[in-house]
């Protein structure tokens, strides 16, 4: 679960399923948003969303956000690129794993978000990484 300003991790689980009562502790422990933008998972139909659920089955312009976050995920975190080369022996170190990572990468979003803030210059160069914030 994702907040679009500033581009943030604000909810996550790891699991061997995508049950609709994994997906609803998310939706219920994480930030209240104004509305909840899923992608075509039949398993958000089950899920109760505190305000307005749009469900994009195949437009992803609402999902988009979701997706670039996910190849982050895939490209820094080894464990997620492929199952049939990476694994972790145990959910636990998945969890360890992913927590340490979400914390640098809000904090880096959060610097981002701020230096493109106080710059007049629309530049997309940044003076600074996401490696620096572990």
């Amino acid at each position: 679960m994702l907040s679009h300003l500033p581009r943030q991790i604000v909810g996550f689980d790891a699991a061997l399923d995508k049950s609709p009562e994994r997906i609803q502790r998310i939706v219920d422990t994480g930030s209240k948003a104004k509305c909840y933008c899923t992608d075509g998972y039949l398993g958000y139909i089950d899920v109760v969303y505190p305000s307005k659920h749009i469900r994009n089955a195949s437009d992803k312009s609402d999902t988009f956000t979701v997706e670039s976050i996910t190849a982050d995920l895939r490209h820094y975190i080894p464990i997620l690129r492929r199952r049939s080369r990476c694994f972790p022996q145990k959910l636990e170190t998945l969890h360890a794993v992913l927590r340490i990572f979400i914390q640098a990468y809000n904090d880096f979003a959060v610097a981002k978000m701020n230096f493109r803030q106080n710059r007049s210059s629309n530049s997309r160069e940044l003076p600074f990484s996401i490696l620096d914030f572990f």
